[in-house]
């Protein structure tokens, strides 16, 4: 009987040792990993958002990944002569983390999470239709990324298989030269644009997502960069002829910077980062990639840096007085201003009381106890930094929207960051074919497209001989009166050579003349003239920004780009590419 009683009791133990191991194996639904997880459209849809939701971080777009390109450019200068100042001057040692390494950084968590989603995709069990759409839109994403490195970077890691992050030694990357990022950024945009939707065919999905005409846009920038300007010319011409999608010149210039559904995500829009309206997120500011607060703001911080300080921006970024005085150069067909200009600077302008039926400005007042208030009438050029002065930039501002009293510093603006509009289409494509043809009708015709919008007077073509002389107009008069401010001059100034070449260098020198003198001085500057002007501390290579040096650090196989090493790139780019466009006179 005992040993009866012994061999239940043994075998009551193994069974429950056997229902403690069952138990155990269990799977947490909420601790998925990335092996069991994206394997369904459920999973996909959630992780392509997710590539989405990086792309509004402070290194992308939601702050110095779009501002640094501007002040890089020729069209702005650093007011506060803090933050920017490296990047404004274009001399950055490698050891500061704003522009050295938060757009490395953040660009690459875009990188990693398409990766991701570009793993699972064409395993997952999908529809044709839904199987199109994330893939679609993680090619573009990523290829908006790589974009972003090599045009800020030069040469960068280049990762395209998820398989890449298993190892610390496939992890650290080396450097790929810029011509196979831009291979591979060729790639993605191109057959993004195959597997997209047109966004007349997507209809209300469309809708703030990467669309064909998305990726057909930025595939011609990707080639254009390179002087691809035959194979630009075909997508630019399909893009026009609707081929991507229904796109058109909004009738309100100001329309492209207003906030609120029915001005965001507009007939002239082929892509535009999403961000919540003001007031609308949650309190927590996400500056870092590691926050995944649920209250997050979901707004950006361009506001902060563009905005007049004495309106209680930060004041870090300014308007140079070059492109003011380029608007003020030319008047419309009726005698006034250039509306472009009300919505690209924050100045004082008599008549620009009866411009839009609302106040004008944000400008001080109200309770002083507060802070300081807008929809005020302005009276005056309100600084763009009270102490060195400089006129404020109004785009992606409140300084001319008149939807809420204050400025709340920090990720809170909500008007989204139009990247590519249809008036560039035009522009590039009338830059193409004076390229490949000379000037011609058709190129003269689609820019009188976009200076007829704000009633300038038509350009004839019998004005421009030599395809140098319609180039000089489009680089240094449509091209910054349109996207003055805006993300893409900086690279338009690589792309175009301009660091490359005597007569272009001193040029851009004089477009960045500013005074620190404490007002918002809008008089005509040069070299003899001004206090400072950014490119007087250019050095070699610097055109890119150097990689951070911790980042090397952490990477045994990783070597410093032409900013690190201050090796001049002009033999290289002259080598593939043939002398820059040489500095001619429009008079």
């Amino acid at each position: 009987m005992k040993k009866i009683y012994t061999i239940l009791a043994s075998v009551a133990l193994i069974g429950s040792m056997v229902s403690c191991a069952d138990q155990l194996n269990v799977k947490n639904p909420n601790n998925q990993t990335t092996y069991d997880f994206g394997n369904n459209e459920a999973d996909l849809q959630e992780a392509v958002i997710a590539c989405y939701n990086r792309i509004r971080l402070e290194g992308t777009f939601a702050r110095v990944g779009y501002t640094m390109d501007a002040v890089r450019g020729d069209e702005v200068w650093n007011s506060s002569q803090q933050w920017y100042l490296e990047y404004d001057n274009l001399n950055s040692p490698g050891t500061i983390e704003i522009g050295d390494q938060w757009i490395w950084r953040d660009c690459y968590h875009v990188v990693n999470r398409t990766n991701f989603v570009l793993s699972k995709v064409d395993n997952a069990n999908l529809s044709d239709a839904a199987y199109k759409r994330i893939k679609g839109q993680a090619l573009f994403l990523r290829g908006l990324a790589y974009y972003e490195l090599a045009t800020y970077y030069q040469t960068v890691p280049l990762f395209v298989d998820y398989s890449q992050y298993s190892t610390l030694e496939t992890m650290y990357m080396e450097n790929a030269d810029q011509d196979a990022v831009f291979d591979q950024i060729d790639e993605d945009f191109k057959t993004a644009m195959e597997l997209l939707p047109t966004r007349d065919e997507g209809g209300e999905w469309a809708k703030g997502r990467a669309t064909a005409g998305s990726a057909a846009g930025y595939y011609a920038r990707s080639l254009m960069f390179r002087h691809k300007y035959s194979e630009a010319l075909t997508v630019l011409r399909d893009i026009i002829a609707g081929k991507y999608g229904s796109y058109k010149l909004m009738d309100d210039y100001g329309a492209n910077f207003k906030e609120g559904a029915e001005f965001e995500n507009n007939a002239e829009s082929l892509f535009e980062v999403q961000f919540m309206d003001y007031g609308m997120g949650g309190p927590d500011e996400e500056w870092t990639p590691v926050n995944i607060s649920s209250n997050a703001s979901q707004g950006h911080a361009v506001e902060s840096n563009y905005a007049s300080q004495q309106l209680g921006s930060w004041g870090d970024l300014a308007v140079s007085p070059w492109l003011y005085n380029l608007f003020k150069a030319e008047k419309c067909t009726d005698g006034t201003l250039d509306p472009r200009l009300y919505w690209t600077a924050c100045t004082y302008e008599p008549e620009y009381s009866t411009y839009t039926g609302a106040k004008t400005a944000a400008y001080p007042g109200g309770d002083p106890r507060s802070n300081v208030i807008y929809q005020s009438e302005i009276t005056e050029t309100p600084l763009s930094n009270s102490t060195q002065g400089g006129i404020p930039i109004a785009k992606f501002t409140n300084a001319r929207n008149n939807i809420y009293q204050t400025i709340t510093n920090g990720l809170h603006c909500g008007i989204n960051l139009r990247l590519m509009r249809y008036s560039d289409v035009l522009l590039r494509a009338a830059e193409c074919i004076n390229e490949v043809e000379g000037p011609t009708a058709e190129a003269i015709g689609y820019i009188n497209q976009v200076r007829q919008r704000v009633a300038l007077p038509a350009l004839n073509l019998a004005d421009f001989s030599t395809k140098d002389k319609l180039f000089e107009q489009i680089a240094n008069v449509e091209r910054p009166k349109e996207f003055g401010c805006e993300n893409g001059r900086g690279i338009d100034l690589l792309r175009w050579g301009f660091f490359y070449a005597n007569d272009r260098l001193e040029q851009i020198k004089q477009h960045s003349a500013f005074l620190r003198n404490g007002t918002a001085s809008t008089a005509e500057l040069d070299i003899d003239t001004c206090d400072d002007a950014s490119y007087n501390y250019y050095r070699p290579g610097h055109e890119y920004f150097p990689i951070y040096q911790g980042t090397r650090d952490a990477n045994p196989n990783l070597h410093g780009n032409s900013a690190n090493t201050n090796t001049d790139n002009s033999a290289d780019f002259i080598s593939k590419y043939g002398n820059p466009h040489p500095v001619v006179s429009l008079k």
